[in-house]
């Protein structure tokens, strides 16, 4: 698909847009690495876990199909803040495409977006330690 979509754009992949396109990918990894960090520690006071990140993974990746623009606000601000799929599939691929965001992030932002994978994942790991603290097991 990415060859198809490289040629119908007439999109020429230098250094600098193949390293942002692997940058990108190791974000999206953490991402969602940290979601699963996330479900694991749901389950310390959940039954079905599982249901809730997966309405986040697979409506996240449905979601990540069209642009940012396309919603509203209150679910753009859910794409970048709370679960920041936006910024592993949004603000790179504008960098890639050397587009700026219509809805107006910085710039610079652009290519630095990835980083917050790692972030998602640092915060997940922090709700683990909490949910590992405050366990308490049923004795049985």
């Amino acid at each position: 698909m990415l060859a198809v979509a490289t040629r119908a754009l007439d999109l020429h992949w230098g250094v600098g847009e193949v390293a942002l396109a692997l940058w990108t990918i190791a974000g999206g990894v953490a991402l969602f690495f940290g979601l699963m960090v996330l479900q694991a520690t749901l389950a310390f006071w959940t039954v079905e876990s599982l249901e809730v990140v997966n309405v986040v993974t697979y409506g996240g990746v449905q979601a990540a199909q069209y642009p940012l623009g396309f919603y509203t606000s209150w679910f753009r601000n859910f794409l970048i803040f709370v679960v920041p799929i936006a910024c592993i599939a949004y603000f790179p691929v504008l960098a890639i495409l050397h587009k700026a965001d219509p809805l107006g992030a910085p710039e610079w932002f652009l290519p630095l977006a990835p980083a917050v994978g790692f972030a998602f994942l640092a915060t997940s790991f922090v709700a683990w330690r909490f949910g590992v603290r405050k366990y308490t097991s049923t004795g049985t």
